[in-house]
């Protein structure tokens, strides 16, 4: 059987960085409560998050849209939420394949895959790709949905598939979140908090049977019973609903270490040398270190990411295996892995070719 390999990865943020607009804007959703606002302040402190980007402008404004997207007392419905990523979606798509720069590669590319859980229409971005990017009308499409953080990896383990059934495939594989369309009014301060971590980003990778990049070598899937609770990603009146519990970070703790020998396909930790974590939060990383019994260093890659761009969803994990990738010596071995709805680990062995 042939092996896979994630041969580069390229990635694009939209060019309006609205972390400290956020902070202020968030806080004042808290109302005059000094006590959360003082909880607020100090819990955005120890985020670990400098940057976070999105199509929202400093104002307040969306590209294009002449009123101000949140408004007190005026957050959009469902249905402008969707007209707007409809529009601007495919505008960073296309960044991020342009800068995997495909040349005459694109008439090769076989499938393409996307990630997406925070926006979706009919035809769509797959579409829109295919025409602006100039790829074979008849490529082979297939849309991830609603897989939340996680869905990167799945996305993998599907393109593995594929080049191992067909060595000539090559797969384009997209992950794309604007998670920023998705802020709701409230005064819950877990649920604010919550929004305090989300960005939008893009990933797109190149997946092939051709040696280089790293290498796609086992996966597994970790779903922790009892835990449906734990996030949540719903279709609402107002936009994407999310439950984001505080109590994830401590089921990770706790359940990984349980699961080790599957996820590290029986290799000890002390053998794994590329740590590619979802940094879903400082916390969640934290758990992730203690649950492996990590040296701090273990994750830099993910908290760096973390504080440059903040949480993507589903294009994170992408981000931090792109930094891993430029840095890797030939032959380290790696362990990524990202967290979804579920509460499920979805947990990725690869090693690097150079």
């Amino acid at each position: 059987m042939s092996m896979a390999y994630v041969n580069r990865i390229a990635t694009a943020v939209p060019p309006h960085d609205i972390h400290q607009r956020f902070l202020g804007f968030a806080q004042s959703l808290l109302g005059e409560s000094c006590r959360r606002s003082l909880l607020f302040r100090r819990m955005a402190e120890r985020a670990g998050i400098e940057h976070r980007y999105s199509y929202v402008l400093p104002t307040g404004h969306v590209e294009g849209e002449a009123e101000a997207f949140y408004r007190r007392g005026g957050f959009p419905d469902t249905a402008a939420r969707m007209r707007t990523f409809e529009a601007l979606a495919p505008e960073l798509a296309v960044a991020a394949v342009e800068k995997l720069d495909l040349g005459e590669e694109r008439d090769r590319i076989t499938h393409l895959l996307i990630t997406c859980c925070t926006g979706m229409s009919a035809p769509g971005l797959d579409f829109e790709l295919i025409e602006r990017c100039r790829l074979n009308p008849s490529i082979e499409r297939t849309m991830i949905g609603f897989m939340g953080c996680a869905a990167a990896i799945n996305a993998l383990k599907l393109a593995r598939h594929i080049v191992r059934s067909d060595q000539r495939a090559r797969v384009l594989v997209l992950n794309l979140e604007l998670c920023t369309l998705h802020l709701q009014e409230s005064t819950d301060l877990e649920q604010i908090l919550s929004f305090l971590l989300f960005a939008d980003g893009c990933a797109a990778s190149l997946v092939s049977a051709e040696p280089q990049g790293v290498a796609l070598e086992s996966f597994h899937a970790l779903r922790v019973p009892d835990t449906n609770n734990l996030i949540t990603w719903n279709v609402r009146e107002q936009g994407f609903d999310m439950v984001l519990s505080g109590q994830v970070p401590a089921t990770i703790q706790a359940s990984l270490p349980r699961y080790a020998t599957e996820i590290l396909a029986g290799a000890p930790v002390s053998s794994i040398d590329l740590w590619a974590v979802h940094p879903g939060g400082r916390t969640v990383l934290d758990a992730v270190e203690r649950a492996f019994d990590l040296a701090p260093a273990a994750l830099q890659a993910s908290r760096d990411i973390l504080r440059r761009y903040g949480n993507m969803s589903s294009a994170t994990v992408m981000f931090v295996l792109d930094a891993l990738m430029r840095k890797a010596t030939q032959g380290a071995t790696g362990c990524a892995m990202a967290f979804g709805p579920g509460l499920v680990a979805e947990t990725m062995r690869f090693r690097a070719i150079g």
